[in-house]
């Protein structure tokens, strides 16, 4: 019985192994195919600086780490010497990184709030809708004036993106939760607002929670770049310096640090998610 089971065991693992490798198949032939399609491009396309090439990106991609800049790292005003590639992705992390937890944090809390006290979404809907539609670059001329072309300036571009998102995946996943399940809470003993929340609705909404701040990764790395476009020292203002210069092979390196940093984050956010999300 027991070989049996080993067996079937066995083979559930060697089908999931070939459904896994047959994925990542058609991924990478996806990817080439891309790749195949971006050199006919730059062969193709005079003057041709305008599109260049794989080889000639990838080669941009590795200069980028030949030489060392110096930056001065915000509030402890020390400076710190890192590879050109390094050096910049810092840059913009430096007000990524504040924007994005700032933002995701207050979004949370105000989403939470107002999909749990219907008085408290009666005050402050109008107030959303009015503010909501409002893109975060928007704000860029308030940011220069309010803030200065520098790290704070782009951080708060990067609290406004990220909050909106946030509150919407946390308002509605706080809107969703059963009645069924308070119900059942009720009886339990859980009877005041904040336990409730805190026991109940808190871990019922965090997939939809954790989705939305899982997609504030990505739409904040569009957001940091665009604000960056503006002055503010980091990735996006390399990119947009290259591309004044003609040196497209080196925004489009500056373009895949971006793509990297990225799926770091989201990996690494993944297997967070995970963990967190076990019990599902």
């Amino acid at each position: 019985m027991s070989t049996r089971i080993d067996t079937s065991a066995t083979a559930v693992v060697a089908d999931s192994f070939e459904g896994d490798l047959r994925r990542y198949l058609r991924g990478l032939g996806g990817l080439l195919a891309f790749v195949l399609v971006w050199w006919v491009s730059a062969m193709t396309t005079q003057p041709s600086y305008l599109v260049p090439g794989p080889l000639e990106s990838v080669h941009a991609f590795i200069n980028l780490f030949a030489t060392s800049t110096a930056i001065v790292v915000p509030v402890l005003g020390s400076s710190l010497v890192l590879p050109t590639g390094l050096a910049h992705l810092a840059q913009t992390l430096f007000h990524y990184v504040p924007g994005l937890l700032l933002g995701a944090g207050c979004g949370i809390s105000l989403g939470l709030a107002m999909g749990w006290k219907g008085t408290l979404d009666d005050w402050l809907r109008p107030l959303v809708r009015v503010l909501r539609p409002i893109p975060p670059l928007a704000w860029v001329v308030f940011a220069i004036v309010w803030f200065g072309i520098h790290h704070t300036g782009a951080a708060f571009i990067v609290f406004v993106g990220a909050f909106w998102i946030n509150f919407y995946g946390a308002y509605g996943g706080v809107e969703d939760v059963s009645n069924e399940l308070t119900d059942v809470a009720s009886t339990l003993g859980v009877e005041r607002d904040l336990s409730m929340l805190k026991l109940v609705a808190l871990p019922s909404a965090a997939p939809q929670v954790l989705t939305g701040f899982r997609t504030s990764i990505g739409r904040c790395w569009m957001i940091v770049v665009g604000a960056e476009l503006f002055g503010a020292p980091g990735v996006g203002y390399e990119i947009i310096n290259a591309s004044n210069n003609l040196a497209m092979a080196t925004s489009v390196a500056y373009m895949v640090l971006i793509s990297l940093a990225f799926l770091c984050m989201d990996v690494g956010f993944r297997l967070v998610e995970r963990r967190v999300l076990a019990w599902r």
